[in-house]
Parts: C-alpha cells; structure tokens; sequence
C-alpha cells in the first residue's frame, strides 16, 4: 500500500506538468490547427531563464512570473516572425515550421546556457510530508495547487471573457468570427502567448524536481502532445486528464515492471488509443445538423 501511494503521488505530480503542456498543445491547436512542436521549449527557456533570473539575486517568488512573462514574449515572437507570414500555407508546412522553431529555441539554450544541468530552489521550503506510508514532496503539493488554480482560471477566461470566447469562435468557424469583427490573426498571437506562459509554467514547476537543461524540452514535450492525444485535441479538461493519465501510467510501469519500459507501455498505450478512440478518451461525441 505505500508503493501504491508512492507511485500514485509522483505520477500525478509527473501527469500534472504533462497537462499544463497539453494544455498548451491545446490552446494552439483549436485556435490555429497547428500542432505547435515547439511547445516543449518554451518550458526549457521558462524553467532555465527562471534559474537565471534566481542567480541574479531574484527571490524565486519575483524570479517565476518573470521568467513566465519572458517566454510569453517569445511565444508572441515565434508567431509574429514564424507563423504569421505562413498563415497561408498548409497545415503540414506550419507544423514543420514549428519543428525549425524547435531546433532553434533548442541550439539558443543550449548557447546561452550550456550543457549542465541548472538547479532551482523549490517554492516551498520544507520537509517532505508523510502520508499513508508515501512521502510528498512539497514541490507537488505546489504544483497540484497552481494546475487546480489554472483550471479555474482557464475556464473563467474561456467562457466568461470577451477575449476568451472570441479565441473559441475563432477555432469553432473563423469565417463566422471574422464577419462577427474578431480579428483572427490577432487571436492567433494570443494562442501562441498564451500556451508559450504555459509552457513556461511547466517548465518552473519541474525545475526543481529534475535540474533544468536544455534538452528538457523535447522530452516533455512529447509527453504533452501524448497527454493531448490522451484526452482529446478540442478538449481543455481532456488534456488535463490525459496528462495525470499519462504520468500515472508511467509511475506505475516503472514501479513494478522497470523503468526501461515506462516510456514504451505510454506510446504502446498510446497506439492503443489511436486505434480504437482516435479522438482522446476523453472526448464528447459531438454532431451537426445538415
């Protein structure tokens, strides 16, 4: 029983960081329809501009908005410089598009930042927690309560602001938003932004569990986009689902099979998934009157 609780709380805390860049995926893909696979490095350059920022005598409280709102700007670049002036090319293109982004953010960290690991103090300074036989890192506590807040948050900015139901008209029939007076474009930016500060979120809330390095990205990342195929492409609670999904699945694989195989039974999952619910285990079925 304290295995199992152990395992449970470090894949829920593991899941919670693969939701925040779900979320991410998300936002962008029902804005734009692109699968943004620079999203891992946005939580790279958020966790290590996050590490900078403390070593310049930041407090980490100061240090973590700040480090959020620097890769919201480069979120808010990438698609000004990147996307914008391909926004009429296919959907194929974009996406590669974002896999040069990805290469490049990678090669900028690694410049500015180096090979070696990056440590960054927890928010929280105490000691772990007992409970039930497992022990909790107050680090996960953190990060359970920011993905909760950000729930709620998300769902207010989403349904009850003028902006956030303007972003979801603009993926539900961009032709209809644009005649209703949305600017599309200008609601691509904010997609880009807005998943680049989430991106950044998971990026600070991970750092002080594993070092942060310039290879981080991509690792996460992919279990983000995992977590989104999870939970469904359109679905914001989907992908939050589908990442503690996704962690718990790996916590458990490793506990009792091994570590080598975790990754290997999530995408053998995955393909699962993919075969017999395409659109996410936790999709709505929806329909369409014609």
């Amino acid at each position: 029983m304290d295995l199992f609780m152990q395992y449970l709380i470090t894949g829920l805390t593991v899941g919670s960081i693969y939701a925040l860049l779900a979320v991410g995926f998300v936002t962008i893909y029902n804005v734009t329809g692109i699968l943004n696979l620079a999203q891992g490095e946005f939580a790279m350059i958020g966790a290590l501009s996050c590490v900078t920022f403390v070593n310049l005598g930041i407090p980490i409280l100061g240090a973590i908005p700040l480090a959020i709102l620097l890769t919201a700007l480069i979120g808010f670049g990438v698609e000004r410089l990147a996307i914008f002036p391909a926004r009429n090319a296919t959907t194929i293109i974009l996406i590669v598009i974002t896999l040069g982004v990805s290469i490049f953010l990678k090669g900028m960290g690694l410049i500015i930042w180096g090979t070696s690991p990056k440590p960054l103090p927890s928010v929280i300074e105490m000691k772990p927690i007992q409970f039930m036989g497992a022990v909790i890192n107050p680090q996960s506590i953190f990060i359970f309560a920011v993905l909760i807040i950000l729930l709620v948050v998300l769902y207010w900015f989403f349904e009850k602001t003028f902006i956030g139901s303007a972003l979801r008209a603009s993926e539900k029939n961009p032709r209809a938003a644009s005649l209703m007076g949305v600017n599309i474009n200008t609601m691509s930016s904010l997609a880009f932004t807005l998943a680049a500060a989430l991106g950044a979120l998971a990026g600070v809330m991970i750092a002080p569990l594993t070092d942060a390095t310039y290879e981080m990205g991509f690792f996460i990342g992919i279990k983000g986009f995992v977590a989104m195929i999870f939970g469904g492409m359109h679905s914001i609670p989907g992908a939050v689902a589908g990442g503690l999904l996704l962690g718990i699945i790996e916590a458990f694989s490793g506990g009792y099979i091994s570590t080598y195989y975790s990754d290997a039974i999530a995408f053998a999952f995955l393909l699962f998934v993919l075969f017999y619910k395409p659109n996410g285990l936790f999709a709505t079925a929806t329909g369409e009157r014609v």
